[in-house]
Protein backbone atom coordinates (compact mmCIF):
# COMPACT_ATOMS: atom_id res chain seq x y z
CA UNK A 1 0.00 0.00 0.00
CA UNK A 2 1.40 3.64 -0.59
CA UNK A 3 -0.66 6.24 1.45
CA UNK A 4 -0.40 10.30 0.37
CA UNK A 5 -1.67 12.34 3.53
CA UNK A 6 -2.61 15.97 2.62
CA UNK A 7 -0.07 16.66 -0.09
CA UNK A 8 0.51 20.22 -0.66
CA UNK A 9 2.99 21.77 -3.09
CA UNK A 10 3.76 25.80 -3.97
CA UNK A 11 6.52 27.35 -6.14
CA UNK A 12 8.66 28.52 -3.14
CA UNK A 13 9.15 32.03 -4.50
CA UNK A 14 6.05 32.92 -6.11
CA UNK A 15 3.82 30.72 -3.67
CA UNK A 16 1.76 29.79 -6.51
CA UNK A 17 -0.18 26.69 -5.81
CA UNK A 18 0.59 23.31 -7.94
CA UNK A 19 -1.05 20.98 -5.63
CA UNK A 20 -3.46 20.80 -2.38
CA UNK A 21 -4.27 19.04 0.26
CA UNK A 22 -4.12 15.49 -1.63
CA UNK A 23 -5.01 12.60 -0.53
CA UNK A 24 -4.85 9.35 -1.94
CA UNK A 25 -3.95 5.38 -1.43
CA UNK A 26 -2.91 2.77 -3.96
CA UNK A 27 -3.61 -0.47 -2.98
CA UNK A 28 -1.51 -3.56 -4.50
CA UNK A 29 -2.69 -4.79 -8.22
CA UNK A 30 -3.53 -1.10 -8.89
CA UNK A 31 -3.10 0.72 -12.22
CA UNK A 32 -4.09 4.05 -11.40
CA UNK A 33 -3.16 7.30 -14.10
CA UNK A 34 -2.05 10.94 -13.18
CA UNK A 35 -4.03 13.41 -15.50
CA UNK A 36 -4.21 17.12 -15.92
CA UNK A 37 -2.64 19.79 -18.38
CA UNK A 38 0.72 20.47 -18.35
CA UNK A 39 2.24 22.55 -15.55
CA UNK A 40 -0.18 21.13 -13.07
CA UNK A 41 2.18 18.94 -11.01
CA UNK A 42 1.93 15.91 -12.45
CA UNK A 43 5.72 15.04 -12.64
CA UNK A 44 6.62 16.90 -9.28
CA UNK A 45 4.16 14.05 -7.56
CA UNK A 46 6.14 11.20 -9.03
CA UNK A 47 9.42 12.63 -8.20
CA UNK A 48 8.29 13.27 -4.56
CA UNK A 49 7.18 9.48 -3.72
CA UNK A 50 10.71 8.84 -5.22
CA UNK A 51 12.29 11.51 -2.53
CA UNK A 52 14.01 13.15 -5.45
CA UNK A 53 15.91 16.23 -3.18
CA UNK A 54 16.32 18.34 -6.00
CA UNK A 55 12.45 19.66 -5.36
CA UNK A 56 13.96 21.65 -1.83
CA UNK A 57 15.25 23.89 -3.91
CA UNK A 58 12.26 24.82 -5.98
CA UNK A 59 9.35 23.96 -4.01
CA UNK A 60 7.37 24.27 -0.25
CA UNK A 61 6.28 20.73 0.12
CA UNK A 62 3.86 19.47 3.41
CA UNK A 63 2.47 16.18 3.67
CA UNK A 64 3.09 12.26 4.40
CA UNK A 65 3.98 9.45 3.03
CA UNK A 66 3.32 5.44 3.89
CA UNK A 67 5.27 3.05 1.55
CA UNK A 68 4.86 -0.34 2.47
CA UNK A 69 5.91 -1.80 -1.01
CA UNK A 70 9.30 -3.13 -0.95
CA UNK A 71 10.70 -1.69 -4.19
CA UNK A 72 10.04 1.03 -6.27
CA UNK A 73 11.42 2.14 -10.07
CA UNK A 74 10.92 5.12 -11.61
CA UNK A 75 11.01 6.09 -15.72
CA UNK A 76 11.27 9.79 -16.06
CA UNK A 77 9.51 11.80 -18.91
CA UNK A 78 13.11 12.28 -19.95
CA UNK A 79 16.29 10.70 -19.87
CA UNK A 80 18.61 12.80 -17.51
CA UNK A 81 21.28 15.07 -19.08
CA UNK A 82 23.76 13.23 -16.99
CA UNK A 83 23.47 10.36 -18.90
CA UNK A 84 23.65 10.87 -22.18
CA UNK A 85 26.73 10.88 -22.98
CA UNK A 86 26.89 7.10 -21.78
CA UNK A 87 26.95 4.25 -24.15
CA UNK A 88 23.75 1.66 -24.34
CA UNK A 89 25.77 -0.94 -22.79
CA UNK A 90 27.12 0.82 -19.91
CA UNK A 91 23.52 2.50 -18.92
CA UNK A 92 22.05 -1.12 -18.71
CA UNK A 93 24.99 -2.79 -17.58
CA UNK A 94 26.86 -0.35 -15.38
CA UNK A 95 24.61 2.67 -14.25
CA UNK A 96 23.16 1.80 -10.78
CA UNK A 97 22.18 -1.99 -11.53
CA UNK A 98 22.23 -3.92 -8.31
CA UNK A 99 21.25 -7.60 -6.86
CA UNK A 100 17.52 -6.56 -7.72
CA UNK A 101 18.60 -6.92 -11.38
CA UNK A 102 16.85 -9.58 -13.44
CA UNK A 103 19.30 -9.82 -16.77
CA UNK A 104 16.61 -12.79 -17.58
CA UNK A 105 13.46 -10.05 -17.40
CA UNK A 106 15.98 -8.12 -19.35
CA UNK A 107 16.43 -10.47 -22.68
CA UNK A 108 12.52 -11.22 -22.17
CA UNK A 109 11.27 -7.78 -22.45
CA UNK A 110 14.11 -6.67 -25.22
CA UNK A 111 12.81 -10.16 -27.33
CA UNK A 112 9.29 -8.86 -26.77
CA UNK A 113 10.03 -4.88 -28.21
CA UNK A 114 12.15 -6.20 -30.95
CA UNK A 115 15.15 -5.28 -29.62
CA UNK A 116 18.24 -8.08 -30.23
CA UNK A 117 20.70 -8.73 -27.70
CA UNK A 118 23.60 -7.26 -29.54
CA UNK A 119 21.63 -3.64 -29.30
CA UNK A 120 21.91 -4.23 -25.63
CA UNK A 121 26.08 -4.70 -25.79
CA UNK A 122 26.24 -1.54 -28.47
CA UNK A 123 28.16 1.09 -27.89
CA UNK A 124 26.31 3.49 -29.39
CA UNK A 125 25.99 6.81 -27.17
CA UNK A 126 21.99 7.44 -25.64
CA UNK A 127 22.12 10.97 -26.95
CA UNK A 128 22.60 9.31 -30.47
CA UNK A 129 18.97 7.26 -30.41
CA UNK A 130 15.74 8.62 -31.17
CA UNK A 131 13.29 9.68 -28.75
CA UNK A 132 11.26 6.52 -28.90
CA UNK A 133 15.05 4.37 -28.85
CA UNK A 134 16.04 6.20 -25.57
CA UNK A 135 12.71 5.32 -24.27
CA UNK A 136 12.55 1.54 -25.08
CA UNK A 137 16.66 1.52 -23.24
CA UNK A 138 14.79 2.70 -20.06
CA UNK A 139 11.84 0.67 -20.09
CA UNK A 140 14.40 -2.43 -20.07
CA UNK A 141 16.38 -1.32 -17.50
CA UNK A 142 13.57 -0.15 -15.67
CA UNK A 143 11.45 -3.32 -15.89
CA UNK A 144 14.44 -5.69 -15.13
CA UNK A 145 14.46 -4.19 -10.89
CA UNK A 146 12.29 -6.59 -10.20
CA UNK A 147 10.21 -4.00 -8.40
CA UNK A 148 6.15 -3.86 -7.38
CA UNK A 149 5.73 -0.35 -7.38
CA UNK A 150 6.85 1.42 -10.91
CA UNK A 151 5.79 5.26 -11.43
CA UNK A 152 5.77 5.96 -14.90
CA UNK A 153 5.71 9.23 -16.95
CA UNK A 154 4.43 9.11 -19.83
CA UNK A 155 5.84 6.06 -21.10
CA UNK A 156 4.13 6.05 -24.06
CA UNK A 157 5.19 9.38 -25.63
CA UNK A 158 8.14 8.16 -28.20
CA UNK A 159 7.27 4.53 -28.92
CA UNK A 160 5.85 3.56 -32.11
CA UNK A 161 3.05 1.74 -32.71
CA UNK A 162 4.16 -2.09 -32.05
CA UNK A 163 5.50 -0.86 -28.59
CA UNK A 164 2.33 1.11 -27.37
CA UNK A 165 0.50 -2.21 -27.77
CA UNK A 166 3.31 -4.26 -26.00
CA UNK A 167 2.94 -1.30 -23.12
CA UNK A 168 -0.48 -1.61 -23.48
CA UNK A 169 -0.46 -5.32 -22.24
CA UNK A 170 2.10 -5.06 -19.90
CA UNK A 171 0.30 -2.89 -18.19
CA UNK A 172 -3.15 -4.54 -17.70
CA UNK A 173 -1.44 -7.64 -17.03
CA UNK A 174 1.47 -7.15 -14.70
CA UNK A 175 1.29 -8.15 -11.28
CA UNK A 176 2.75 -4.92 -10.20
CA UNK A 177 1.45 -2.27 -9.12
CA UNK A 178 1.73 1.06 -11.32
CA UNK A 179 1.34 5.07 -11.13
CA UNK A 180 1.33 6.30 -14.12
CA UNK A 181 1.43 9.55 -16.44
CA UNK A 182 -0.29 9.74 -19.60
CA UNK A 183 -2.24 11.33 -22.46
CA UNK A 184 -3.01 8.78 -24.43
CA UNK A 185 -6.62 8.69 -23.83
CA UNK A 186 -6.75 5.09 -25.74
CA UNK A 187 -4.09 3.89 -23.35
CA UNK A 188 -6.04 5.20 -20.40
CA UNK A 189 -9.09 3.67 -21.43
CA UNK A 190 -7.54 -0.04 -21.40
CA UNK A 191 -5.80 0.01 -18.44
CA UNK A 192 -6.48 2.42 -15.82
CA UNK A 193 -8.78 1.16 -12.91
CA UNK A 194 -8.31 4.55 -10.75
CA UNK A 195 -7.88 8.41 -11.88
CA UNK A 196 -6.13 11.29 -10.21
CA UNK A 197 -6.84 14.35 -11.42
CA UNK A 198 -4.86 17.57 -10.72
CA UNK A 199 -5.83 21.04 -11.64
CA UNK A 200 -4.84 24.46 -11.56
CA UNK A 201 -8.05 27.09 -11.98
CA UNK A 202 -9.14 30.28 -11.99
CA UNK A 203 -6.07 31.87 -13.47
CA UNK A 204 -3.72 29.15 -11.88
CA UNK A 205 -4.52 30.01 -8.39
CA UNK A 206 -6.25 27.38 -7.10
CA UNK A 207 -5.29 24.21 -7.04
CA UNK A 208 -8.14 21.34 -6.97
CA UNK A 209 -7.92 17.20 -7.45
CA UNK A 210 -9.76 14.79 -7.71
CA UNK A 211 -9.01 10.99 -6.81
CA UNK A 212 -11.80 8.54 -8.36
CA UNK A 213 -11.46 4.67 -8.29
CA UNK A 214 -13.17 4.19 -11.61
CA UNK A 215 -11.79 3.45 -14.95
CA UNK A 216 -10.99 6.49 -17.73
CA UNK A 217 -13.98 6.44 -19.28
CA UNK A 218 -16.31 6.27 -16.35
CA UNK A 219 -14.56 9.16 -15.12
CA UNK A 220 -14.64 10.88 -18.22
CA UNK A 221 -18.67 10.74 -18.65
CA UNK A 222 -19.09 11.09 -14.96
CA UNK A 223 -16.88 14.69 -15.32
CA UNK A 224 -18.66 16.43 -18.15
CA UNK A 225 -22.19 14.86 -16.64
CA UNK A 226 -21.39 16.92 -13.58
CA UNK A 227 -20.23 19.63 -16.38
CA UNK A 228 -23.16 19.73 -17.85
CA UNK A 229 -25.53 19.89 -14.57
CA UNK A 230 -23.63 22.61 -13.18
CA UNK A 231 -23.23 24.65 -16.60
CA UNK A 232 -27.47 24.26 -16.92
CA UNK A 233 -27.84 25.08 -12.99
CA UNK A 234 -25.43 28.22 -13.24
CA UNK A 235 -27.74 29.27 -16.52
CA UNK A 236 -31.25 28.91 -14.65
CA UNK A 237 -30.09 30.83 -12.03
CA UNK A 238 -29.22 33.44 -13.49
CA UNK A 239 -31.52 33.55 -15.91
CA UNK A 240 -34.52 33.66 -13.32
CA UNK A 241 -32.43 36.18 -11.55
CA UNK A 242 -31.94 38.58 -14.95
CA UNK A 243 -36.21 38.26 -14.63
CA UNK A 244 -36.03 38.99 -11.15
CA UNK A 245 -34.16 42.58 -11.44
CA UNK A 246 -36.29 43.39 -14.71
CA UNK A 247 -39.49 43.26 -12.50
CA UNK A 248 -37.40 44.68 -9.58
CA UNK A 249 -36.03 47.73 -12.19
CA UNK A 250 -39.62 48.20 -13.17
CA UNK A 251 -41.23 48.66 -10.12
CA UNK A 252 -38.12 51.00 -8.91
CA UNK A 253 -38.70 53.41 -12.67
CA UNK A 254 -42.35 53.31 -11.35
CA UNK A 255 -41.77 54.39 -7.83
CA UNK A 256 -39.00 57.24 -8.82
CA UNK A 257 -41.66 58.32 -11.47
CA UNK A 258 -44.10 59.07 -8.87
CA UNK A 259 -41.82 60.69 -7.11
CA UNK A 260 -40.41 63.18 -9.12
CA UNK A 261 -44.64 63.79 -10.20
CA UNK A 262 -46.05 64.31 -6.81
CA UNK A 263 -47.41 67.71 -6.10
CA UNK A 264 -45.49 69.52 -2.88
CA UNK A 265 -49.30 69.75 -1.61
CA UNK A 266 -49.36 65.82 -0.75
CA UNK A 267 -46.26 65.79 1.91
CA UNK A 268 -48.42 62.62 3.19
CA UNK A 269 -47.72 60.86 -0.33
CA UNK A 270 -44.12 61.90 -0.45
CA UNK A 271 -43.19 60.26 2.68
CA UNK A 272 -45.02 57.30 2.28
CA UNK A 273 -43.24 57.36 -1.78
CA UNK A 274 -40.25 57.55 0.13
CA UNK A 275 -40.61 54.69 2.30
CA UNK A 276 -41.43 52.37 -0.66
CA UNK A 277 -38.44 53.08 -2.22
CA UNK A 278 -36.81 52.60 0.62
CA UNK A 279 -38.24 48.87 0.72
CA UNK A 280 -37.44 48.60 -3.27
CA UNK A 281 -33.50 49.29 -2.53
CA UNK A 282 -34.01 46.80 0.29
CA UNK A 283 -35.28 44.38 -2.26
CA UNK A 284 -32.44 45.23 -4.90
CA UNK A 285 -29.82 44.46 -2.46
CA UNK A 286 -31.50 41.37 -1.46
CA UNK A 287 -31.21 40.44 -4.89
CA UNK A 288 -28.20 41.37 -5.58
CA UNK A 289 -26.80 39.18 -2.69
CA UNK A 290 -28.52 36.38 -3.49
CA UNK A 291 -25.74 36.40 -6.69
CA UNK A 292 -23.12 35.36 -4.23
CA UNK A 293 -24.50 32.09 -3.46
CA UNK A 294 -24.73 30.83 -7.63
CA UNK A 295 -23.72 28.19 -8.81
CA UNK A 296 -20.24 28.76 -10.56
CA UNK A 297 -20.49 28.65 -14.41
CA UNK A 298 -17.72 25.87 -14.75
CA UNK A 299 -14.47 26.25 -17.25
CA UNK A 300 -12.98 23.47 -18.53
CA UNK A 301 -9.20 24.74 -17.51
CA UNK A 302 -8.64 22.05 -20.40
CA UNK A 303 -10.39 23.45 -23.52
CA UNK A 304 -8.40 24.38 -26.85
CA UNK A 305 -10.28 27.92 -27.70
CA UNK A 306 -8.76 27.49 -31.50
CA UNK A 307 -10.92 27.64 -34.67
CA UNK A 308 -8.40 28.43 -37.48
CA UNK A 309 -10.44 31.14 -38.24
CA UNK A 310 -7.79 33.18 -40.52
CA UNK A 311 -7.07 29.75 -43.00
CA UNK A 312 -8.44 29.89 -46.31
CA UNK A 313 -9.32 26.60 -47.80
CA UNK A 314 -6.58 25.37 -50.86
CA UNK A 315 -8.36 24.97 -54.31
CA UNK A 316 -9.83 21.50 -54.35
CA UNK A 317 -6.98 18.70 -55.56
CA UNK A 318 -4.18 21.32 -55.82
CA UNK A 319 -0.86 19.27 -55.65
CA UNK A 320 0.80 20.29 -52.50
CA UNK A 321 3.50 17.47 -52.68
CA UNK A 322 4.53 14.95 -55.92
CA UNK A 323 7.74 12.66 -55.19
CA UNK A 324 9.02 10.13 -57.03
CA UNK A 325 12.33 7.94 -56.07
CA UNK A 326 12.57 10.96 -53.40
CA UNK A 327 15.90 10.17 -51.26
CA UNK A 328 15.59 10.54 -47.53
CA UNK A 329 18.77 12.03 -45.91
CA UNK A 330 20.20 12.79 -42.54
CA UNK A 331 22.71 15.18 -42.78
CA UNK A 332 25.32 13.39 -45.12
CA UNK A 333 23.75 9.87 -44.14
CA UNK A 334 21.34 8.58 -47.05
CA UNK A 335 18.38 7.01 -44.52
CA UNK A 336 16.14 5.94 -46.99
CA UNK A 337 16.98 5.23 -50.71
CA UNK A 338 13.49 6.06 -52.39
CA UNK A 339 10.46 7.33 -51.19
CA UNK A 340 7.05 7.73 -53.46
CA UNK A 341 4.59 10.65 -51.74
CA UNK A 342 1.85 12.35 -53.21
CA UNK A 343 -0.84 14.37 -51.38
CA UNK A 344 -3.56 17.23 -52.75
CA UNK A 345 -5.47 19.41 -50.84
CA UNK A 346 -7.62 18.64 -48.94
CA UNK A 347 -6.18 15.73 -47.96
CA UNK A 348 -5.39 14.74 -44.56
CA UNK A 349 -2.45 12.10 -44.18
CA UNK A 350 -0.60 10.75 -41.06
CA UNK A 351 2.53 8.90 -40.67
CA UNK A 352 4.03 5.75 -38.33
CA UNK A 353 7.22 4.03 -38.40
CA UNK A 354 9.19 2.46 -35.93
CA UNK A 355 11.12 4.14 -33.56
CA UNK A 356 14.23 5.60 -35.22
CA UNK A 357 13.35 4.81 -39.21
CA UNK A 358 13.67 8.85 -39.83
CA UNK A 359 10.03 9.62 -39.63
CA UNK A 360 10.80 12.97 -38.47
CA UNK A 361 13.58 13.59 -40.89
CA UNK A 362 11.38 12.68 -43.66
CA UNK A 363 8.79 15.53 -41.96
CA UNK A 364 11.54 18.19 -41.91
CA UNK A 365 12.42 17.23 -45.42
CA UNK A 366 9.09 18.00 -46.60
CA UNK A 367 9.25 21.20 -44.67
CA UNK A 368 12.53 22.20 -46.60
CA UNK A 369 10.57 21.13 -49.58
CA UNK A 370 7.55 23.62 -49.14
CA UNK A 371 8.47 26.29 -46.74
CA UNK A 372 9.66 28.80 -49.80
CA UNK A 373 6.29 28.13 -51.81
CA UNK A 374 4.09 31.13 -52.33
CA UNK A 375 0.94 29.65 -53.29
CA UNK A 376 0.51 27.88 -50.19
CA UNK A 377 1.29 28.90 -46.26
CA UNK A 378 2.86 26.17 -44.47
CA UNK A 379 2.75 25.43 -40.85
CA UNK A 380 5.70 23.18 -39.21
CA UNK A 381 5.07 21.78 -35.83
CA UNK A 382 8.49 20.33 -34.88
CA UNK A 383 8.90 17.41 -32.28
CA UNK A 384 11.56 20.15 -30.54
CA UNK A 385 9.63 23.14 -30.36
CA UNK A 386 12.76 25.21 -29.68
CA UNK A 387 13.73 24.63 -33.24
CA UNK A 388 10.90 27.28 -33.88
CA UNK A 389 10.44 28.93 -30.39
CA UNK A 390 13.38 31.19 -29.28
CA UNK A 391 13.90 30.49 -25.11
CA UNK A 392 13.82 34.59 -24.34
CA UNK A 393 11.37 35.51 -26.28
CA UNK A 394 7.55 35.77 -24.89
CA UNK A 395 4.50 34.48 -26.18
CA UNK A 396 3.48 38.07 -27.47
CA UNK A 397 6.25 38.93 -29.13
CA UNK A 398 6.51 35.40 -30.80
CA UNK A 399 3.19 35.94 -32.06
CA UNK A 400 3.57 39.48 -33.59
CA UNK A 401 4.24 40.30 -36.89
CA UNK A 402 3.49 44.35 -37.62
CA UNK A 403 4.02 44.95 -34.01
CA UNK A 404 0.81 47.34 -33.95
CA UNK A 405 -1.40 48.51 -31.11
CA UNK A 406 -4.00 46.72 -32.94
CA UNK A 407 -2.64 43.43 -33.20
CA UNK A 408 -1.23 43.22 -29.34
CA UNK A 409 -4.57 43.66 -28.10
CA UNK A 410 -5.35 40.56 -30.48
CA UNK A 411 -2.75 38.57 -29.69
CA UNK A 412 -3.23 39.04 -25.72
CA UNK A 413 -6.95 38.11 -26.32
CA UNK A 414 -5.95 34.97 -28.40
CA UNK A 415 -3.32 33.88 -25.26
CA UNK A 416 -6.32 34.74 -22.48
CA UNK A 417 -8.71 32.53 -24.38
CA UNK A 418 -5.81 29.78 -24.40
CA UNK A 419 -6.12 30.20 -20.29
CA UNK A 420 -2.80 32.01 -20.12
CA UNK A 421 -1.99 34.18 -17.03
CA UNK A 422 -0.97 38.08 -17.74
CA UNK A 423 2.09 36.74 -16.50
CA UNK A 424 2.81 34.10 -18.71
CA UNK A 425 1.71 36.30 -22.02
CA UNK A 426 5.09 38.12 -20.67
CA UNK A 427 7.42 35.56 -19.41
CA UNK A 428 10.34 34.19 -21.06
CA UNK A 429 8.87 31.08 -23.25
CA UNK A 430 11.51 28.60 -21.70
CA UNK A 431 9.33 29.13 -18.21
CA UNK A 432 6.21 27.84 -19.97
CA UNK A 433 4.99 24.55 -20.02
CA UNK A 434 5.52 22.06 -22.99
CA UNK A 435 1.69 22.22 -23.43
CA UNK A 436 1.85 26.29 -23.75
CA UNK A 437 4.51 26.27 -25.92
CA UNK A 438 2.63 23.50 -28.40
CA UNK A 439 -0.26 26.22 -27.96
CA UNK A 440 1.93 28.46 -29.07
CA UNK A 441 2.80 27.48 -32.44
CA UNK A 442 -0.95 26.59 -32.92
CA UNK A 443 -1.99 29.88 -32.36
CA UNK A 444 0.97 31.34 -34.68
CA UNK A 445 -0.84 28.76 -37.30
CA UNK A 446 -4.18 30.35 -37.02
CA UNK A 447 -3.15 34.09 -36.60
CA UNK A 448 -0.99 32.86 -39.82
CA UNK A 449 -3.14 31.20 -42.19
CA UNK A 450 -1.03 28.73 -42.59
CA UNK A 451 -3.02 25.99 -45.01
CA UNK A 452 -0.50 23.32 -45.14
CA UNK A 453 0.51 22.06 -41.79
CA UNK A 454 3.14 19.94 -41.16
CA UNK A 455 3.12 17.67 -37.77
CA UNK A 456 5.02 15.81 -35.60
CA UNK A 457 3.69 14.41 -32.65
CA UNK A 458 1.17 17.16 -31.83
CA UNK A 459 -1.22 15.77 -29.15
CA UNK A 460 2.40 14.52 -27.03
CA UNK A 461 1.67 17.58 -24.36
CA UNK A 462 -1.76 17.83 -24.35
CA UNK A 463 -4.15 17.18 -21.37
CA UNK A 464 -6.07 13.52 -21.72
CA UNK A 465 -8.90 15.57 -21.27
CA UNK A 466 -7.96 18.02 -24.13
CA UNK A 467 -7.66 15.44 -26.61
CA UNK A 468 -11.48 15.32 -28.37
CA UNK A 469 -11.22 19.00 -28.86
CA UNK A 470 -7.43 18.86 -30.25
CA UNK A 471 -8.89 16.04 -32.70
CA UNK A 472 -12.13 18.26 -33.71
CA UNK A 473 -9.52 20.78 -34.04
CA UNK A 474 -7.53 19.43 -36.83
CA UNK A 475 -10.78 17.55 -38.35
CA UNK A 476 -12.04 20.90 -39.42
CA UNK A 477 -8.83 22.29 -40.24
CA UNK A 478 -9.70 23.57 -44.22
CA UNK A 479 -6.42 22.94 -45.38
CA UNK A 480 -4.15 19.66 -45.89
CA UNK A 481 -2.17 18.14 -42.81
CA UNK A 482 0.69 15.87 -43.02
CA UNK A 483 1.63 14.01 -39.66
CA UNK A 484 3.48 12.26 -37.65
CA UNK A 485 1.65 10.15 -34.83
CA UNK A 486 1.92 7.11 -32.76
CA UNK A 487 -1.32 8.61 -31.04
CA UNK A 488 -4.04 5.71 -32.12
CA UNK A 489 -7.47 7.75 -31.48
CA UNK A 490 -5.78 10.72 -33.20
CA UNK A 491 -4.82 8.72 -36.20
CA UNK A 492 -8.20 6.89 -36.47
CA UNK A 493 -10.42 10.04 -36.39
CA UNK A 494 -8.66 12.78 -37.79
CA UNK A 495 -6.59 11.13 -41.12
CA UNK A 496 -8.16 9.79 -43.85
CA UNK A 497 -5.23 7.71 -44.81
CA UNK A 498 -2.56 5.84 -43.15
CA UNK A 499 1.20 5.57 -44.45
CA UNK A 500 4.02 3.46 -42.45
CA UNK A 501 7.81 4.56 -43.36
CA UNK A 502 10.11 1.75 -43.19
CA UNK A 503 12.98 1.23 -45.18
CA UNK A 504 11.44 0.44 -48.16
CA UNK A 505 10.23 3.82 -47.91
CA UNK A 506 5.86 4.85 -47.65
CA UNK A 507 3.09 2.10 -47.42
CA UNK A 508 -0.30 2.87 -47.27
CA UNK A 509 -1.91 0.39 -44.45
CA UNK A 510 -5.55 0.16 -43.22
CA UNK A 511 -6.18 1.81 -39.96
CA UNK A 512 -6.50 -1.70 -38.26
CA UNK A 513 -3.35 -2.16 -37.83
CA UNK A 514 -2.90 0.79 -35.21
CA UNK A 515 -4.88 -1.44 -32.90
CA UNK A 516 -3.31 -5.01 -33.95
Amino acid sequence: MLQINHLSISHNRSLAPIIDDLTFVINPGDKIAIIGEEGNGKSTLLKWIMRDPSLENHFLIEGTIINQFSRLAYLPQSLPTELEDLSVEDYIYSYQTDEYFDYNLLFQYANQLNIASEQLNSQQLLKTLSGGEKLKIQLLKMLSLEADLLLLDEPSNDLDIAAILWLERFIKHSQATILYISHDTELLSKTANGIIHLELLQHKTIAKNTVVHLSYDEYVAQRQAQFQRQTKLAINQRSEHQKRMEKYRQIEQTVEHQQETITRQDPAGGRLLKKKMHAVKSIGKRFEKETESFEEMPIQEDAINIRFSNVLPLPQNKQILHWVNQPIYQGDKLLIEKVDFSIKAPEKVGIIGANGIGKSTLLKQIWQALRERTDIKVGYFPQDYYELLAKEETPITFLQHDYSADEKTQIMTYLGSMRFTQDEMHQPIQQLSGGQRAKLLLLQFDLGGHNVLLLDEPTRNFSPLSQNQLQELFIDFPGTIIAISHDRSFLKNVFQTIYELDENGLKQIPKERLTN
